[in-house]
């Protein structure tokens, strides 16, 4: 499994968990809409510390830095 991404994509993906745990702790957010925002949480967090989404893959998308550019 290759890495696809970079370091700010990994840090806007575990902002966004925490505000969708946020959300749901505090009640804001709850019922079915509340546990789908908890699993793209999980997904968002897992998908950050492997540095890989499968999804970008499928598209042949990377937000990784490239080490031939200069």
């Amino acid at each position: 499994m290759k890495t696809n991404m970079g370091s700010m994509d990994k840090i806007v993906r575990l902002i966004i968990a925490a505000l969708f745990i946020g959300l749901y702790i505090t009640d804001t957010i709850s019922g079915v809409m509340g546990v789908i925002l908890l699993i793209l949480a999980g997904v968002f967090i897992l998908t950050s510390f492997m540095s890989f989404c499968p999804i970008y893959t499928i598209f042949g998308y990377s937000t990784c830095a490239s080490k031939g550019k200069e």
